[in-house]
């Protein structure tokens, strides 16, 4: 089983590829000026860490349950 590094290291990047795909998505199919992907991005992760406190731990934006999440064990 992968460390829970890899695993919380993991997260953080997918959940940067997806907002960052997804401001893409949304500027080219809304016609937008591609600029508009920079102001996409901050709200897209702010949007994900107010979601993740319902998925995982409550007391974070880790979208990680609490058993995978390296800061529970601390």
């Amino acid at each position: 089983m992968p460390s829970k590094y890899v695993i919380d290291l993991a997260e953080r990047v997918g959940a940067t590829a997806a907002e960052a795909g997804l401001s893409v998505l949304i500027t080219e199919a809304g016609n937008l000026p591609p600029w508009w992907a920079l102001i996409l991005l901050p709200a897209l992760a702010a949007a994900k860490g107010a979601l993740a406190s319902f998925i995982g731990r409550p007391d974070t934006a880790a979208a990680l349950p609490t058993a995978a999440d390296p800061v529970s064990r601390q």
